[in-house]
C-alpha cells in the first residue's frame, strides 16, 4: 500500500475513536472487513466507514470471501487525489446541538419521523434529512432540513441509503424526494418505485401486536400485515 506523505500525514491526525480504529486497522492490513469491525465493537460496519468518509478519507467498498466463503463487504483507502478534492475536519461533520433537538421536539413532538413512534425525547436522534455525505452541512437554524430518528430508524436510514444506487451519484434533490428523506411525502423508496406503511401499535394495541408475534414469528408478522393490507384493498 503505498501512501503520500500529505495522506499519511492526515491519517494520522486523526484521533477520535472509531475512524482512528478503522484507519489504522486498514494500515496494518490493508483493509478491514465487516466482520473485523465487528471483532472491533462495532457493529454496524457501514456507520463506522462512514465516520472516515466524513473526514475528507476516501475509502472504497469492495467484496471479499470470508473463511466460510460467503461474501462480504471490506474497506480500503481509496484515490489520494480525492483527498485533496474534499474538506477536512479533525472532529468530523458538525454535531448537532441540543437547541436543535428542542426546536424539532417542539415542532412536531417526541416522535420518530420514520416510525411515528412516541418515546421519550432522551432516546431520540437528530439526523439529516439528506445525509451528510450527500447535502453536506446544513443550515442548523432551518429544522426542515433535519429530522428526529429512534435508534433503529437511524440505523436503518443509514444502512438503506448506504446501499442506494444515489450514494455514488449524490444527487440532491433525488434524496429530497426519498421516503428516508421525507417520509411524510416521497416517490421513491431509496431508488425504488415504492410506498410504505408505517404501522405503530400503542397503549392496548401492544397486547394484539404481541399475540401476533407469537403466532405468526417476528419476521413474518410484518409481512402478514402488509398481505391483510393488500387483501383489503383488493376487496374495495
Amino acid at each position: 500500500m503505498n501512501l503520500t506523505k500529505d495522506f499519511l500525514e492526515r491519517l494520522n491526525a486523526v484521533t477520535a475513536k472509531r475512524p482512528k480504529t478503522v484507519i489504522q486497522f486498514i494500515l496494518k492490513h490493508g483493509y478491514v472487513t465487516t466482520e473485523d469491525l465487528q471483532k472491533l465493537g462495532y457493529k454496524h460496519a457501514p456507520r463506522a466507514a462512514r465516520d472516515v468518509r466524513e473526514l475528507g478519507i476516501p475509502l472504497v467498498t469492495f467484496r471479499i470471501k470470508n473463511a466460510n466463503g460467503k461474501n462480504i463487504a471490506a474497506y480500503k483507502f481509496g484515490d489520494a487525489t480525492e483527498l485533496k478534492e474534499q474538506h477536512f475536519k479533525v472532529t468530523g461533520r458538525t454535531a448537532l446541538s441540543k437547541a436543535l433537538k428542542k426546536a424539532l421536539v417542539d415542532k412536531y413532538g417526541a416522535v420518530c419521523f420514520i416510525y411515528l413512534q412516541r418515546m421519550d425525547e432522551s432516546q431520540l436522534q437528530v439526523d439529516h434529512r439528506v445525509p451528510y455525505e450527500i447535502g453536506g452541512e446544513q443550515d442548523t437554524n432551518n429544522i426542515d432540513c433535519f429530522m428526529l430518528l429512534s435508534p433503529s430508524a437511524n440505523r436503518a436510514k443509514s444502512w438503506t441509503c448506504e446501499h442506494c444506487p444515489n450514494w455514488e451519484r449524490k444527487d440532491y434533490d433525488y434524496c429530497v424526494s426519498c421516503f428516508w428523506a421525507h417520509p411524510e411525502k416521497y416517490t421513491h423508496i431509496a431508488d425504488k418505485e415504492q410506498r410504505q406503511i408505517i404501522i405503530t401499535y400503542t397503549g392496548n394495541e401492544i397486547e394484539d401486536y404481541l399475540r401476533l408475534i407469537e403466532y405468526v414469528g417476528i419476521e413474518k408478522a410484518e409481512d402478514t400485515i402488509k398481505q391483510l393490507i393488500k387483501k383489503y384493498i383488493l376487496e374495495q
